[in-house]
């Protein structure tokens, strides 16, 4: 028994002297982490950390914080040279992405690996990307928020009271209302607008960020009119698409923009002079034809925005808002366009095209011309300008012979 004792006591000492495995590395210590927004084009993620082995890998995770069904983070293994101490940075380049809209917030991290195996990773931390130009005033009610930088406060309320009609409108007529807070950044002008915006359109005055909850409008308080229906229309945008989010929710233009423009009351007077001019030329646009992206040509996308707004209202009066809100359902759920459309009313989109038509006073849908009824060149001239460029190549092949039998 003594014997067994003294070899206990031995093997005690021996392992308190000699361990059987290596303690574990030292952690990885971060000696700075931080992000710098410049409102639209970048955002810089840089960190300084140290270790006792040499750090060997560094990745950097981010994502956006906005409406997804399937959150979505990103990775990014940016360049720097291992050793004890580093020091990383990468930039997020807007230009290349297509930018984000003002007030979106961007959660990081970064993790860490040194030679001996060790990780760490640092703690979530969040940077906001905000439109720092300007000195932004903030007025809420209820689920909306205005901030804007020009004009009194009684400039931002009727912007709040405009929005509020719109929303009451939504819920009057269609049975929709927001889901989600929403912001709206009222820009003093389209200038400063365009200027928080990536590959801005020169005719942008306004755009709804549906994924993120934010508005942007560039509207000047001598503009009023204007600007209180660009408000209800980009609403009407943002109510709709939280109506529809979902894995699907692939909506017809005509019905998106028809909507937006519900939310805005009446038809704008030019756009019905628009509407009322194609009807007596008989130069509607199909249905079929303005599911997609509508034209860049002026005159037509005004056609387009009338044509969108009275085939929602065609729908709502002929066939009440409770199927209208089933056909938003319906798309929701995932569906194509004829097929959504059989299913709550009973006929395809020509179907459409027709009973609307009928409803106007029109016959079938004429066959598509040069700049849908707009005259192209007469045939003659066509014509000539073919035989001009025949002429025009041999001319070209006879110089080209001339040129090589001359060498």
């Amino acid at each position: 028994m003594m014997r067994s004792c003294l070899w206990l006591i031995l093997a005690v000492l021996l392992i308190a002297a000699f361990p059987l495995t290596t303690s574990a590395s030292a952690d990885i210590t971060v000696l700075s982490s931080e992000a710098q927004s410049d409102f639209p084009g970048s955002i810089v993620f840089s960190l300084e950390a140290e270790s006792a082995a040499n750090i060997v890998d560094i990745d950097l995770h981010y994502r956006v914080i906005r409406s997804s069904l399937v959150p979505i983070t990103c990775r990014v293994d940016p360049a720097f040279t291992p050793g004890p101490t580093v020091s990383v940075s990468w930039t997020w380049n807007m230009l290349e992405t297509g930018g984000l809209p003002p007030g979106t917030v961007v959660e990081y991290w970064w993790v860490m690996e040194d030679a001996d195996g060790q990780q760490t990773q640092t703690p979530p931390a969040s940077v906001g990307f905000d439109d720092l130009r300007f000195e932004w005033n903030t007025l809420s009610d209820g689920d909306v928020s205005i901030l804007w930088y020009e004009g009194s406060v009684s400039f931002a309320q009727e912007l709040m009271d405009t929005a509020h009609e719109a929303l009451g409108r939504l819920a009057d007529d269609i049975g929709v209302s927001l889901e989600q807070p929403v912001k709206l950044y009222i820009y003093a002008d389209s200038s400063d607008l365009q200027g928080a915006l990536v590959y801005p359109q020169e005719w942008t005055g306004g755009v709804a960020f549906t994924g993120y909850g934010v508005i942007a409008i560039g509207i000047s308080p001598g503009d009023m009119g204007w600007g209180k229906r660009a408000t209800a229309h980009e609403l009407g945008h943002m109510v709709i698409h939280q109506a529809v989010f979902g894995p699907f929710g692939d909506l017809p233009t005509w019905l998106d923009e028809g909507l937006a423009m519900d939310a805005e009351g009446d038809l704008r007077s030019d756009l019905a002079d628009r509407f009322d001019w194609a009807i007596a030329n008989d130069a509607l646009f199909s249905v079929q034809s303005i599911c997609s992206s509508f034209p860049t040509d002026a005159e037509e996308a005004a056609l387009c925005y009338a044509e969108s707004y009275s085939l929602v209202q065609f729908l709502l009066d002929h066939h009440g808002r409770e199927k209208l809100l089933a056909l938003l359902n319906v798309f929701k759920a995932g569906s194509s366009y004829d097929d959504a459309l059989l299913e709550v009313y009973g006929f395809d989109l020509d179907g459409l095209n027709t009973v609307w038509r009928d409803s106007l006073g029109l016959g079938p849908q004429p066959p598509p011309t040069p700049n849908n009824g707009n005259p192209g060149l007469p045939a003659h001239y066509i014509a000539l300008i073919v035989v001009v460029a025949l002429l025009a190549i041999v001319a070209a092949f006879l110089v080209v012979r001339l040129a090589r039998r001359s060498v």
